[in-house]
């Protein structure tokens, strides 16, 4: 893959203040509450731009896409957002903690070469039609990108982590703690021999988008439309495989509003594919030693590599499912490929989902009977009380995908269903800016 430094635009502190207050997750993962919490924290937040409100009054000539390019512009003009002097590659060190482990993850961030999905450049993920017109529409407006696309590369080596952790021990560019007390540090890497170094070593390698495939594809369908040559180029954040900080959380599906459903009969349609062990209870005492339970063999039985994921129905019981008949796999995608028929969320999706409770495509773009939840402190806890109170019918929990699973159906040239993954920590928008 091509990459290169580049001049990025960056917050100015001497005129926003906290630099840090200006940051904003990527637009896809904020809710209206927190667009308003950003709002609120600087008036020149990113999020002003990324995910800009909307009015009943907006027409072709005033609405958030044109809002989006008078505020970039003002921003420009006022010194709130100043062009870097040096091309350069920008080290980003996040440092997070889950179920009280300390975790640091390393990436670097720099322009690369647009590439057709392929060989070169793999998606892993399906992608929604707004979500792409949206972006597209922003950077039509903008002539800017703002989001970074998070990338993997596999070096065994670590020679850019290496690089990576110098930069970090010099005073950095940005540091601040986000919402989830995840700490976000920007560096500058200008030493031409350390960029040598990086540019050479990403010249052989291919990459798996793990976050942003939106924002890529509209990169690719912009590029197509205009003869600016500045937007053959994508702003990425680019984190090896082999770094031990790269870390996948489960993204767990809630149900509801299905009509006739019956706990009892659907567990009982489960036993033909699948062992159910059951984890009982008659106490919020016994309860959560249940729910400890299920979630310890559903670990245990992922180790093994087995296909396996969690049942809540509020019926005082938890259950265990795991995958018996692996042939039932074979006939229900027998269009694709091994590596993906022996993913959690596509056997979840083609045998209980679809086969069982209806829910087939057309029902999951619909959005009406699946919610997806991010894995996170008190989510499963969330996730019971939610059955519970009767706001859901069931709930499935589920591992988390391993890196290699992710690197195989990349390589198949196929794409896992939705919602598969979860990096976390997010990449954070407004750290780099590339005006085209």
């Amino acid at each position: 893959m091509e990459v290169k430094p580049f001049k990025a635009f960056r917050l100015n502190p001497e005129t926003v203040g906290d630099v840090g207050s200006c940051i904003a997750p990527p637009y896809d993962v904020i809710s209206d509450e927190q667009q308003q919490r950003l709002y609120e924290k600087n008036e020149y937040n990113i999020v002003r731009i990324i995910r800009g409100k909307t009015s009943a009054s907006d027409n072709d000539t005033d609405n958030q896409y044109t809002r989006a390019a008078k505020y970039l512009n003002t921003w420009i003009e006022k010194g709130v957002l100043k062009q870097d002097s040096t091309d350069t590659i920008y080290a980003y060190v996040q440092n997070f903690r889950i179920s009280g482990v300390d975790f640091q993850r390393l990436s670097f961030v720099a322009l690369a070469k647009l590439e057709e999905f392929g060989k070169i450049v793999k998606p892993h993920e399906q992608i929604l039609t707004g979500p792409t017109i949206d972006r597209l529409n922003l950077k039509r407006a903008t002539l800017a990108k703002f989001g970074l696309v998070f990338m993997l590369y596999e070096d065994a080596e670590g020679i850019a982590d290496a690089i990576i952790l110098k930069a970090a021990g010099r005073e950095p560019l940005i540091d601040f703690a986000d919402e989830q007390d995840v700490r976000h540090r920007l560096f500058a890497v200008v030493d031409e021999k350390d960029i040598r170094t990086i540019v050479e070593i990403m010249r052989d390698k291919s990459c798996v988008i793990a976050d942003g495939h939106h924002r890529y594809t509209t990169g690719l369908m912009y590029s197509k439309e205009t003869d600016n040559p500045a937007a053959k180029y994508q702003m990425l954040a680019f984190c090896n495989t082999c770094h031990e900080g790269l870390i996948v959380l489960a993204t767990h599906r809630l149900v509801a509003n299905l009509d006739k459903f019956d706990l009892a009969e659907f567990v009982d349609a489960l036993g033909q594919n699948f062992d159910v062990t059951a984890c009982p209870f008659d106490s919020e005492d016994t309860k959560h030693d249940a729910q400890q339970k299920m979630l310890a063999q559903m670990k245990a039985e992922h180790h093994k590599d087995k296909n396996a994921f969690g049942i809540y129905g509020g019926n005082g019981i938890f259950y265990v499912a795991v995958l018996k008949n692996k042939e039932a796999m074979d006939s229900a995608a027998s269009n694709m490929s091994r590596p993906w028929r022996s993913l959690d969320v596509a056997v979840l999706h083609k045998l209980v989902l679809e086969k069982l409770l209806g829910i087939g495509d057309e029902q999951l773009a619909g959005g009406s009977n699946i919610e997806y939840v991010k894995d996170g402190d008190n989510i499963i806890d969330e996730s019971v009380r939610k059955v519970d109170r009767n706001e859901k019918q069931a709930a499935f929990f589920m591992n988390p995908p391993k890196i290699s699973q992710i690197q195989m159906v990349a390589d198949a040239g196929e794409r896992m269903p939705q919602k598969s993954t979860y990096f976390y920590p997010k990449v954070f928008t407004g750290l780099t800016i590339n005006k085209l």
